[in-house]
């Protein structure tokens, strides 16, 4: 265990260096995207770390809302403006958010999980469009952001922000590698395939859940808030069905065989939604379901199958 946490934090750091270094080439519209993804990545691993036990939620839009809501009106109303400070306290909020609704969720199964974890994303959707105060259904600007108190230019504050995203989803995916490979990581792999079984061996399916969930939770709400922070403004559509179901698009065109490749989904999802919404206005969500079901055809498990076999083959080229 320990020579695979060395051997992920190795390719970590070396996959955050390269990219770090290509936001210096690449054009601005594409550091907002790259931007972006990752913050649909980072629910998109929660979603993920739900997968791995067997449950996919339908309502990330909830804690994702909670997140973005959370770093915005501490922003206007605290004048905390620490894009940092903003996305560690969004994932602490959603955490406990998550881990207080996580024992009624975790009591059921299949598509009553999955339309239960909806119904919160929908509860609150309807309660942030009634209340004014914070933006209505229009939502409400975020105030630029800074960082350990400087405020970068306009001309760096989006290569600035992709870094500071490229660190923290750098930082996560070495802590979900570890907790996937850790007892309760594995535990969650047996439920998935037989959860009696598990429950006669000692170990809690329900436990499983509720953990992960909480960590689903706490990372939809990173990610709400630098989905905020990079669009500079937050509306409840953040909750809405349609955003959980692009987070349920991700997760499945990615799999649970691999954490970068849940950050690689999202990034095409951006891609395609981009392009298709800009050369094909009134039919990119057409596309976009094509290019779903072509993934599930001929991808059934995910392009993280990809990200796997290349690494067992790698890690045994090197054993010879």
């Amino acid at each position: 265990l320990r020579n695979l946490l060395n051997n992920i934090i190795f390719q970590s750091f070396f996959l955050m260096t390269i990219l770090i270094l290509m936001g210096i080439f690449i054009p601005n519209w594409l550091v907002f995207v790259v931007t972006k993804a990752i913050a649909y990545g980072l629910v998109g691993l929660g979603i993920i770390t739900l997968m791995r036990g067997g449950l996919v939620s339908f309502g990330q839009g909830f804690v994702f809302g909670i997140g973005g809501y959370t770093a915005g009106l501490l922003g206007v109303h605290a004048g905390l403006t620490d894009a940092i400070l903003l996305l560690i306290i969004s994932f602490i909020v959603t955490g406990l958010v998550g881990l207080i609704i996580a024992p009624l969720l975790a009591r059921y199964r299949d598509i009553f999980f999955a339309m239960l974890s909806l119904a919160f994303s929908m509860v609150l959707y309807g309660i942030l469009i009634k209340i004014d105060a914070i933006g209505g259904s229009d939502g409400f600007v975020l105030p630029e952001s800074t960082y350990f108190g400087i405020k970068p230019t306009t001309d760096y504050a989006d290569y600035v922000l992709y870094v500071v995203s490229i660190l923290v989803a750098g930082f996560v995916s070495i802590l979900l590698r570890y907790y996937y490979n850790s007892t309760p990581g594995l535990i969650a792999l047996a439920v998935r395939e037989n959860e009696l079984r598990v429950e006669y061996l000692g170990s809690s399916a329900f436990k499983v859940a509720v953990l992960n969930f909480t960590i689903a939770a706490g990372l939809g709400g990173m990610g709400g808030a630098l989905n905020g922070i990079a669009l500079g403004h937050i509306d409840p559509e953040f909750t809405y069905w349609t955003t959980s179901g692009e987070f349920v698009f991700i997760s499945i065109l990615a799999g649970y065989l691999s954490v970068p490749a849940v950050f690689l989904a999202a990034l095409l999802l951006e891609l395609v939604r981009s392009f298709s919404g800009r050369y094909f206005p009134d039919t990119w969500q057409l596309i976009l379901g094509v290019f779903l079901i072509l993934s599930i055809i001929f991808i059934p498990s995910g392009i993280g199958s990809f990200f796997k076999n290349f690494f067992d083959n790698f890690s045994k080229n090197k054993k010879s």
